[in-house]
């Protein structure tokens, strides 16, 4: 079990959810990420792709099956907030001024606040953390609370990278989408700055996988 900014709560056993359950609610969830990807048609499949890579990527850090469950539905929540912005903003084909930059800005708290009610989703560095703190980057300069390196909790690190790959391979307005190995040469770029280096390091050691994911679909 990985114990650096450690995500496992230790539930108890009468709490934990049968494999019939934790099926539903990540079908559930899917669906609500499929929704939030609907607002945009640039970002089809975005949640799907970004819960699947976090899965990887925190299969292959050592995380606990409880962990890596909880960072999968963190991954096809992390855009929850976008439902708040209003669908011109996110499907806009030119620049953002300011205050609809400070709309898309917002979207990690609105998404924490739909998340944080429910139980389960609150503890310290699970998903509702993930959600809010998923564009921190590891030097300090993201947002929403400018927290750098290992204050950021270990799931929002590992889906910042998943975030990322994601978004730079879809096609936009105002740009075509990477191809995978630009993108993962980027997320490699940015080793340090943007993410946190041992989750970059695990990213590549995965890359096959990931790739997979990225070709084939992700649900």
């Amino acid at each position: 079990m990985y114990k650096g900014n450690k995500l496992d709560q230790n539930p108890e056993p009468h709490t934990a959810m049968n494999s019939n359950d934790s099926e539903i609610l990540r079908q559930l969830l899917l669906s609500l990420g499929n929704a939030i990807d609907a607002k945009d048609r640039g970002t089809r499949h975005h949640s799907g792709e970004v819960a699947r890579v976090a899965e990887a990527i925190g299969w292959a850090m050592g995380l606990s099956n409880h962990d890596v469950r909880w960072l999968h539905m963190a991954g096809l929540l992390h855009d929850v907030g976008k439902i708040g912005i209003p669908d011109s903003v996110l499907t806009k084909p030119g620049p953002l001024d300011d205050k609809e930059w400070k709309l898309i800005f917002s979207h990690p708290e609105k998404g924490d606040a739909i998340v944080r009610p429910v139980g389960e989703f609150s503890k310290p560095g699970s998903v509702a953390d993930m959600v809010l703190h998923h564009h921190e980057r590891f030097d300090g300069s993201g947002y929403p609370k400018g927290l750098k390196g290992d204050e950021i909790p270990l799931g929002a690190r590992i889906i910042s990278v998943a975030d990322t790959l994601s978004t730079m391979m879809q096609d936009r307005p105002y740009r075509k989408g990477r191809s995978f190995e630009e993108a993962s040469k980027e997320v490699l770029r940015c080793s340090g700055t943007a993410y946190d280096p041992q989750v970059v390091e695990t990213f590549m050691a995965v890359l096959d996988d990931i790739r997979h994911i990225m070709e084939n679909g992700a649900e």
